[in-house]
C-alpha cells in the first residue's frame, strides 16, 4: 500500500464524533504489517512498540478530526453518481499534487506517513507509534495516556510545520503557545432601573474587570530566533434580564494564549468586590529544551528535501504541550500548513508527506545517538 493510498483509506473514516473506527483501522494495520506490541487503552488511543534501547522515541498524532463540511462528506447521490466512497464517509480527492478532503493535513496524512516509517525503519532505540484521539477536544486521549504511563523519553508530533519560514520547506517547531480559556463573572443585587441606587449593578463590575484584563502584562519568550507573545483577549459578554433592570449577573470570557514558563496575572481580577474567576481550559505550551534533539531532527528534515528548514515556533497548541508537561522532549515536525487545516478545502501535499516519511524514518534510525 502506497503512502497516497494510505491516506486515502485513513482519511476516508467518519472521525468526528466517534475514533473508534479510525483507531480500529489504525490497530489492525499495525498488527497486520508490523511485529510490533500493539496496545489499545479504554481511551481509545493505538500504541505500538518496536525496537530495544534505554531511550525511546515517539512518532505521535491523533486520529479524531473537527466536524467535516457536508461538501467533504459522501452522500447517497453522489455514491451513486460512481463515487468511491460509501455514503457517509469522507470524500477524499486527489488532484494538483494534492489530497482534499476532511483530516487529510490535520492530520491522517502524517500519521500514514508515521505508520510507514514506524514499519520501515531500524531504529536506533525504542521506538513508539502514538496516535490519540480527543486532541480536537483538550487533549483528551494523550492526557489519559499520560496518566497511564505513556513517557516517551523524546516525541515527534507530527502537527503542521511546513511553510513557517519559506515556501515548499517543512521546518522544524520547537516551541508553541498553549491556550487558557476561563470565566469572569461578577455578581450585583437586581433593582428597578428607575431606582437604579437600590441595586449593585454587574455589568459595572464586568466592565471593571475587563479594564483590569487590558492593563495586565502579557508575557514573551524568545525561542529559535523568534520572540513568542502571549495575548489576552476578552471574546465574550453576557449580561441582564430586561431593559429596565439592574443586571445582577454578567460574566465575560478570556482567551489567553499562553508561553513557555509565564502565564498572566489574571488572577487579580478576582481581587475585584463582587468578581469571580475560573478556568475552563488549560491547554499548556511547549518548548523543546533539548538542543541537541532538537538539531538531529532538524538534521534529518535537511536531509529529506531541497529545501533549508528551519527552526520555528507555533502559534497555537497541540498535544506535544500535553507531552511536555509530563516530561517528554518534543519537536513538530508534519505536512499541513498555515491556513489548511480545519476549513472546507482541507488538503495536504502528496510531495510533503512523502517528505515527511523520510524525515521520520531517518529521525528513528539516527536518535537516540546514544542507544
Amino acid at each position: 500500500m502506497t503512502l497516497v493510498e494510505l491516506t486515502r483509506d485513513l482519511a476516508a473514516i467518519p472521525s468526528h464524533e466517534d475514533a473508534t473506527a479510525a483507531g480500529d483501522f489504525l490497530e489492525d494495520w499495525l498488527r497486520t504489517e508490523t511485529d510490533a506490541a500493539v496496545t489499545r487503552d479504554e481511551a481509545g488511543n493505538v500504541i505500538a512498540r518496536t525496537g530495544t534501547g534505554a531511550e525511546t522515541l515517539a512518532l505521535v498524532g491523533h486520529h479524531d478530526v473537527v466536524e467535516p463540511a457536508a461538501s467533504q462528506v459522501a452522500n447517497a447521490d453522489s455514491n451513486a453518481a460512481g463515487a468511491r466512497h460509501d455514503a457517509g464517509e469522507y470524500v477524499v480527492e486527489e488532484r494538483d499534487g494534492r489530497l482534499y478532503g476532511r483530516g487529510t493535513a490535520d492530520m491522517k496524512g502524517a500519521l500514514a506517513a508515521a505508520l510507514l516509517a514506524f514499519r520501515e525503519a531500524d531504529p536506533a532505540g525504542e521506538l513508539v507509534f502514538a496516535s490519540f484521539v480527543g486532541e480536537e477536544v483538550g487533549g483528551v486521549g494523550a492526557r489519559y495516556a499520560i496518566d497511564d504511563g505513556f513517557a516517551p523519553d523524546y516525541a515527534v508530533v507530527g502537527e503542521g510545520s511546513t511553510n513557517y519560514s519559506g515556501p515548499d520547506v517543512t521546518d522544524v517547531a520547537v516551541a508553541h503557545k498553549g491556550r487558557r480559556g476561563s470565566t469572569i463573572t461578577a455578581r450585583g443585587t437586581a433593582a428597578h432601573a428607575s431606582e437604579a441606587d437600590a441595586g449593585e449593578n454587574a455589568i459595572y463590575r464586568a466592565t471593571a474587570a475587563v479594564d483590569r484584563v487590558r492593563d495586565l502584562a502579557v508575557p514573551a519568550v524568545d525561542v529559535a530566533g523568534e520572540t513568542l507573545e502571549g495575548r489576552l483577549t476578552v471574546t465574550e459578554i453576557e449580561g441582564g434580564s430586561a431593559m429596565n433592570v439592574v443586571p445582577a449577573r454578567c460574566a465575560c470570557t478570556v482567551d489567553e494564549r499562553t508561553v513557555p514558563g509565564e502565564r498572566a496575572d489574571l488572577e487579580r481580577v478576582a481581587d475585584l468586590e463582587g468578581v469571580e474567576w475560573t478556568v475552563d481550559q488549560d491547554l499548556p505550551p511547549m518548548r523543546c529544551e533539548d538542543e541537541a534533539f532538537a538539531d538531529a531532527v532538524l538534521a534529518a528534515a535537511d536531509g529529506a528535501q531541497a529545501g533549508d528548514p528551519a527552526l520555528v515556533t507555533k502559534p497555537h497548541a497541540t498535544d506535544a504541550g500535553w507531552l511536555s508537561a509530563a516530561g517528554t522532549e518534543c519537536v513538530i515536525y508534519g505536512p499541513s500548513e498555515p491556513g489548511e487545516a480545519h476549513t472546507d478545502d482541507e488538503s495536504v501535499s502528496i510531495d510533503v508527506l512523502e517528505r515527511c516519511r523520510d524525515t521520520y524514518r531517518r529521525v528513528a534510525e539516527s536518535w537516540p545517538t546514544a542507544a
